[in-house]
């Protein structure tokens, strides 16, 4: 890494501005930081706080009113502290980081699994600020778990698609079942996903069949978020620096890994299991 350090990479302190429950084990933390206003869709911050770790959160409101967010799931020790923070409480941040998405086309398909309506729905209102209509495919586990629904409703009516795993609401399926019935009868010039890896990699594999262009958003274990320890590499990027968004290009590139492997924290390679 070359260069000296940008505004974005030091770490800022800044007060909770509202703490929002989104769903039973979701939770939105609002804060004012300038350098998170300007981010792209997509991009992610490090946050931290003196008795947890620093972990990577992806922004899932930008700028609205100088006011950002990130959604927390709480899944271990320090998403758990994390989640108990309240209006007032102090956190650290690093960032914007990361590429985030762009927008070639004028017909794009979104696809979302769990938490990753947290890094599309900002997409969604850009795009809606540009004048395009995306189609949005908002799954999760069942209706009780499907995030953003009531903003991503207000964004796009009946373009939002639900889907629910246990077929509480909307779909009885998977979010990339749907997406394939969806670009079997439509036409589509870009999908977008977020979500398990699992589901991205049959959205991804169904786009390429229609010859679509993709740009995925992955997750791995990111420790620095500079580029320079590794934990994070999937082939030949880094997620923290070249992602966490992949192109089409990129993804046929890592498709061997893809939904296949990953590093632990220590470094070692596991199984997907999402």
């Amino acid at each position: 890494m070359s260069g000296s350090l940008t505004k974005c990479d030091v770490m800022r302190v800044v007060r909770l501005t509202r703490v929002q429950d989104e769903t039973e084990d979701l939770r939105s933390l609002f804060f004012e930081d300038e350098a998170c206003s300007n981010a792209e869709p997509g991009q992610y911050i490090m946050i931290w706080r003196p008795e947890a770790e620093e972990v990577p959160m992806s922004l899932s409101t930008i700028g609205q009113d100088g006011v950002s967010a990130v959604t927390i799931r709480d899944v271990g020790e320090t998403t758990r502290i994390l989640s108990g923070l309240k209006e007032g409480d102090k956190v650290g941040v690093r960032g914007p980081f990361g590429n985030g998405f762009t927008i070639p086309g004028d017909s794009p398909l979104l696809v979302s699994g769990g938490s990753g309506a947290a890094s599309l729905t900002p997409l969604v209102e850009n795009m809606a600020s540009r004048g395009l209509k995306p189609t949005f495919v908002l799954g999760g586990r069942s209706s009780d778990q499907l995030l953003f629904r009531d903003r991503l409703e207000g964004l796009l009516g009946e373009r939002l698609h639900v889907s629910t795993d246990n077929g509480s609401n909307g779909y009885w399926g998977y979010a990339s079942q749907l997406a394939k019935e969806l670009l079997e009868v439509h036409e589509f010039d870009h999908v977008y996903t977020c979500g398990p890896e699992l589901m991205m990699v049959a959205v991804f594999d169904e786009a390429e069949i229609r010859g679509i262009p993709v740009q995925a958003s992955l997750e791995r274990y990111i420790k620095c978020a500079v580029g320079l320890c590794g934990s994070c590499a999937i082939g030949p990027y880094r997620i923290c620096r070249d992602g966490p968004v992949l192109n089409t290009e990129q993804l046929r590139e890592v498709r061997e890994e893809l939904g296949k492997t990953r590093m632990d924290p220590s470094g070692r390679v596991i199984r997907v299991d999402h």
